[in-house]
């Protein structure tokens, strides 16, 4: 059988793409409801799939996006709508005592990791109600980016 035509996958990656672009995931849904073959999949499969394949982000993207969807609200190193971001990592959520933060985010008790960071980047008013910050960075490639950007400026690798 020739591989003409299509693209292989990166290890993991459940889509392969053919040149008229359709994808085989179609292909594998048919197979495994006619029982040929099982197929395990969701969109948070997906998701941690993606996350895993790229732990580390880049941080160069992470610059742009951040100047681009974050530096409205925070700048690195002085107080704007936000908190400062330069050093974040490893820093307990609220305590940056020339800011004032919503008093949800200074009982939180949070220590700022890419874990912690995913998670309020995701949804802020999921993972910690009430702390006044309405944006949220829903594309995972950027959020990793991002959070590698602010990983290296924190010296925390």
């Amino acid at each position: 059988m020739s591989n003409q035509g299509f693209t292989r996958p990166k290890t993991g990656n459940l889509f392969f793409r053919f040149a008229s672009g359709q994808c085989l995931l179609g292909v594998l849904v048919v197979a495994a409801s006619m029982g040929i073959c099982t197929l395990n999949w969701s969109p948070a499969s997906a998701v941690s799939a993606s996350q895993n394949s790229n732990d580390s982000g880049d941080p160069n993207h992470g610059r742009e996006v951040f100047a681009k969807r974050c530096a409205g609200c925070h700048a690195l190193d002085r107080e704007k709508e936000g908190p400062r971001l330069r050093g974040v990592f490893g820093r307990k959520s609220g305590s940056i005592t020339t800011f004032k933060y919503s008093e949800a985010m200074k009982s939180a008790n949070v220590i700022w990791d890419a874990s912690s960071l995913d998670q309020w980047l995701t949804d802020p008013d999921k993972f910690i109600p009430d702390s006044d910050m309405d944006f949220r960075l829903s594309n995972v490639g950027e959020r990793i980016d991002v959070i590698a950007y602010l990983r290296q400026l924190s010296n925390h690798q």
